[in-house]
């Protein structure tokens, strides 16, 4: 069966959305932690570049059988290992720097078209989910947005899926919680290889931001 095309933001049941990147303009976000780091110091900043650089390799994992484990807390172990490090000391690293400190830059640079399209669609009767690879809850609160998701799926928190986009296991867990058939939904998100293939892999329809 062959997979959906590219569709634009249509009449759908409901919406799937991606947060990194796509609620938010990233590059002034990375340019204001990065300058937050400087401060703090070349440890920390280590410790985070090895956490992220094992995002890639832990999202390669995702179609393995053996796939049972929160793919947050295996990139965080991976980097632990590798930096010999207690675990939770890395978590609480990046739980800091990752999802507390971000916060007044986040809502500063938020989409805010695009949010408030998000709003006008929910308000009408769409029903909408939140889908993210990273924790999304401290996020979306400190965004002042969280009233326009309906469920909330994201690695790191319970409930969470147990693979990586472009895994489809977050967006079909999403279409679930919101008892939407996956033909019926729309992802939007800012990566065609891993939002728009996991769409597709799902049977969804994808927008890209």
């Amino acid at each position: 069966m062959p997979s959906p095309p590219t569709h634009p933001a249509a009449d759908h049941q409901a919406w799937l959305v991606d947060l990194d990147g796509t609620l938010y303009h990233p590059l002034p976000v990375k340019l204001a932690m990065a300058a937050d780091l400087a401060v703090a110091g070349l440890r920390q900043a280590r410790i985070l570049q090895t956490f992220r650089s094992y995002h890639e390799k832990v999202r390669l994992l995702a179609d393995e059988s053996d796939a049972g484990r929160s793919p947050f807390r295996l990139q965080v172990e991976l980097a632990a290992q590798e930096l010999a490090l207690h675990p939770d000391t890395v978590e609480a690293l990046v739980w800091k720097w990752m999802v507390h400190r971000p916060g007044p830059w986040l809502r500063r640079f938020r989409r805010r078209a695009l949010l408030a399209e998000i709003d006008r669609y929910h308000a009408a009767g769409g029903r909408t989910a939140l889908v993210s690879d990273y924790p999304a809850g401290e996020k979306l609160a400190a965004m002042g947005i969280t009233e326009l998701f309906d469920e909330v799926v994201a690695s790191g928190e319970p409930g969470g899926p147990l693979r990586l986009k472009p895994h489809p296991e977050g967006f079909l867990r999403a279409a679930d919680l919101l008892s939407v058939p996956p033909a019926a939904c729309l992802v939007i998100g800012d990566r065609d290889d891993a939002d728009g293939e996991a769409a597709r892999r799902a049977g969804m329809r994808f927008r890209k931001i």
